[in-house]
């Protein structure tokens, strides 16, 4: 007998560091004189033209590995690059102007359920997708790509409790995921991985992997022209897209740039139309007052945590980690480097995400005074800090840095790229990391148990009390149940001092006039860090 569908979806398309305060101020006065440009189109969406889009070098803008979804390791930076190339089994839209009512949505899925209270997932797909090989999309390949995305060194592989054989082919539009308990959470977890994105089995294997990363096929809205890693991504119109209509640009580029600045100049020369990730906070207000960009501010999903190894010293003695705790003031760090724009979580959310709460239950509070006891206690304590190189992890490290020395804490900070940063997780030989902790849903993407779960090469916790809140959370699709579940998790984490948590930061996007698209010039919570620009629907007024 059919398992009884528990849901079933239809498709859808619908006083800190003065001296950094006051160049603050000065570039904020630098760039003033003008107004925001009016992001509205002139008219409906029209057809054709060109797009070249800049993307940050030390995240969205490195693809060192390619672009293949089992083998790019850096799957999560790339978001932008993968739905370009190869679409997506589902994607994440907002019902609201602001950002609100955000829900993932098949795409190139027709629809899905739950079954047997979520231990099975049954995906069914489109009619006639195709890959722009000409290859049939169908269930085999989807079960082949999501086979393959499992056994991935990619930090985007899906967190799936997968049984043994756990993909099986029900006929050729449908696919059933089998877990070993109840997962509820595997939709909204699918925008975020690497099992989203479908590779043309045919092509892989008459390339190889060595080539097809270079130039993979997929069924999305646009065909690779020319890949040169980590520089450069030309990309063409896919004339066999399956939404009619779309895409609407006839070229798409990627080019990777050397940051924040590089890019804005760079947009306003005219030598690109958009810029995916803007953080550097007086090129943001400089960019919303100078009257020449569209200045796109995403709502905030994933806060800054203070990771500890708790596996290894010094933060394998909880004083360490209470002490990190009482010499560590976010407030002061949002009001004196970026004047309260950026609020301040205590849990692993933000408010633009599900399941978030501002304050949490027994939360240890700011008290340099403990600090310097437990220190004194522990008879001095030296900590290595490392960060991503981009300038909100910067600017935030920089102010712990001074806090905790402040508190008799002796600091020492490093600069990593992203993929330096993975070999320094995966070798367990780090003491303290400044990283974001979320996701717009918890339990997908770089959300809470990708920092905290034992299983995780990215946690610095081994809790198996915790493990289970957050394995229980993710099983329920009951949204109160989820709720209560993540309450009890961040009481958890707090109580045990396990991470720190702080600025809910998200990154703005920037488009040339009369540039328009869906998480582009219009708001999407990011599903990771940055936003989910949905490239087939953006297009440029034609001059």
């Amino acid at each position: 007998m059919r398992p009884r569908a528990a849901k079933r979806v239809p498709s859808t398309r619908a006083s800190l560091i003065p001296a950094v305060l006051s160049l603050l101020l000065v570039a904020t006065a630098c760039g003033s004189g003008g107004g925001a440009v009016d992001a509205r189109p002139s008219g409906p969406p029209q057809r054709g033209g060109e797009l070249t889009v800049l993307a940050d070098a030390s995240f969205g803008g490195g693809w060192p590995t390619g672009l293949d979804p089992a083998t790019n390791t850096t799957g999560g930076a790339n978001i932008s690059q993968m739905f370009a190339v190869y679409g997506g089994l589902f994607q994440l839209r907002a019902r609201n102007d602001d950002g609100s009512g955000a829900e993932v949505v098949p795409h190139q899925a027709e629809s899905y359920e739950l079954l047997d209270g979520g231990r099975n997932v049954r995906i069914t797909l489109r009619e006639g997708l195709r890959f722009s090989d000409g290859t049939p999309m169908d269930a085999e390949a989807v079960a082949f790509n999501l086979r393959r995305a499992m056994s991935s060194p990619c930090t985007c592989r899906p967190a799936w409790p997968l049984a043994d054989n756990g993909v099986s082919v029900e006929d050729p539009r449908t696919v059933v995921l089998h877990f070993t308990r109840p997962y509820g959470a595997a939709i909204n977890s699918m925008p975020t991985s690497n099992a989203n994105w479908i590779a043309s089995p045919t092509a892989l294997r008459q390339l190889g992997e060595e080539a097809f990363k270079i130039t993979p096929v997929g069924a999305g809205p646009f065909v690779v022209e020319s890949n040169k890693l980590s520089s450069e991504l030309v990309l063409k119109r896919n004339p066999d897209y399956f939404e009619p209509g779309l895409p609407y640009l006839d070229k798409l580029t990627f080019k990777s740039i050397g940051g924040d600045q590089p890019a804005y100049q760079a947009l306003l020369a005219g030598q690109a139309q958009a810029y995916e990730g803007l953080n550097t906070t007086p090129l943001l207000e400089q960019a919303r007052s100078s009257g020449r960009l569209v200045v796109t501010a995403q709502p905030p999903t994933s806060p800054y945590v203070v990771q500890l190894n708790t596996e290894a010293a010094p933060f394998n003695d909880k004083r360490a980690r209470d002490a990190i705790y009482a010499a560590t003031d976010f407030r002061a760090i949002s009001q004196g480097l970026f004047r309260g724009q950026y609020p301040v979580s205590q849990s692993f959310t933000g408010a633009g995400g599900l399941f978030h709460r501002d304050t949490v239950e027994g939360y240890p509070p700011h008290d340099p005074a403990r600090a310097r006891q437990l220190v004194a206690e522990m008879g001095g304590l030296t900590v290595e800090l490392g960060t991503l190189g981009n300038y909100v992890a910067q600017q935030v490290m920089t102010a712990l840095q001074t806090q905790w020395q402040q508190a008799g804490i002796k600091v020492n900070v490093h600069k990593y790229e992203l993929s330096t940063l993975v070999q320094q997780f995966n070798s367990g030989k780090w003491q303290s990391m400044l990283q974001t902790a979320g996701a717009w849903d918890p339990a997908s993407g770089v959300g809470v148990a990708f920092r905290f779960n034992s299983a995780s090469p990215f946690s610095g916790v081994s809790d198996p009390a915790l493990d289970e809140l957050l394995n229980s959370a993710a099983a329920t699709a009951d949204p109160a149940q989820r709720q209560a579940l993540y309450d009890q998790a961040g009481k958890h984490i707090s109580a045990n001092a396990y991470a720190p948590f702080g600025l809910a930061f998200a990154p703005a996007n920037l488009a040339t006039e009369g540039v328009h698209g869906p998480g582009l010039t219009t708001k999407i919570p990011p599903m990771l860090v940055n936003s989910g620009i949905l490239w087939d629907e953006v297009w440029r007024e034609r001059q």
